[in-house]
């Protein structure tokens, strides 16, 4: 294993099961208190910076959306030392101009999603996040800078409507979510950004547009297979961003969004001592003193 921490982490979506141009040093199976992450994290260097990489559903796709276990792989990444995420996920676009085959960096986030737990918080602990602003904005700049570098069409901006799958939408489903004003739809990244910022780690999503949902009357509805044949074509274009993004961060800054609107309101002291212990992990700022004891 690298004696370097990986400071950057990489999330890989559908289609994207390793990283190309990761020297890989070890695999590291780990255990939380959250059950264990999709599948061991992959841990090297890409181009001599120290990478930690994660496939979301696990190598092979064993996890559907909701059953990702979620909280399990931001809190093994915190562990790991990462504290910048780069996501990596297919999605269907709902606006013209967002062709198949686009980049998109969205900075919004709408959460449709119901089935899943997308906290950190318990009872014994409560924390409040603020999300306004849900993704690193310098994370995102870099993701865009090296999408024009590659010469990768990409958006910049825009709301990712996060929905529970594993269905597609409906017809009317996808016309209403247009009505929103949204631009693209998926089923993942809302609920690692809430978890990410709750960590304490910068994060920003890489969307890879596969279709057009089901909106588009000049095109076919999306299938399985038409989704996993453009989303083919485009993890090639992704790796490079993700490889030239990876390049242009520097690894020894500290997270510059990760802490934004982060609050523990809850005093270490007066929580149950499992609770406490889960914490100390992802709230390094915080006193966890294991001998304090409330008044």
């Amino acid at each position: 294993m690298s004696t370097r921490q990986p400071r950057i982490g990489v999330v890989g979506g559908s289609g994207l099961y390793s990283m190309d141009g990761l020297e890989v040093h070890d695999e590291i199976e780990l255990t939380t208190p959250y059950g264990a992450p999709s599948d061991s994290f992959v841990v090297g260097a890409v181009d001599g910076t120290p990478v930690a990489f994660l496939a979301r559903h696990g190598r092979g796709h064993h996890y559907p959306p909701s059953s990702v276990p979620y909280r399990a792989n931001v809190y093994g990444f915190k562990i790991l030392g990462v504290a910048n995420l780069f996501s990596a996920s297919a999605v269907g676009s709902l606006r013209e101009e967002i062709e198949p085959l686009h980049l998109v960096v969205p900075d919004q986030f709408i959460d449709r999603t119901r089935a899943r737990v997308s906290t950190f918080a318990e009872p014994g602990a409560v924390i409040h996040v603020g999300m306004a602003d849900p993704v690193c904005p310098r994370l995102s700049a870099l993701l865009v800078e090296a999408a024009g570098a590659e010469q990768v069409p990409v958006h910049a901006g825009g709301t990712y409507l996060c929905i529970e799958g594993p269905q597609f939408s409906t017809r009317a489903e996808s016309r209403l979510y247009r009505s929103w004003g949204t631009d693209v739809i998926g089923m993942t990244n809302a609920t690692e950004a809430k978890l990410a910022r709750e960590a304490g780690i910068g994060y920003a999503t890489l969307a890879m547009a596969c279709d057009y949902d089901c909106w588009h009357e000049r095109h076919d509805d999306v299938t399985a297979e038409m989704a996993l044949g453009n989303l083919r074509a485009s993890v090639d274009n992704a790796q490079r961003v993700l490889r030239r993004a990876i390049g242009e961060l520097p690894v020894d800054e500290p997270a510059s969004c990760g802490d934004a609107s982060r609050a523990l309101l809850q005093s270490p002291a007066s929580m149950p001592a499992d609770v406490r212990h889960r914490l100390s992990v992802l709230f390094e700022d915080h006193s966890f003193d294991e001998a304090e004891e409330p008044e």
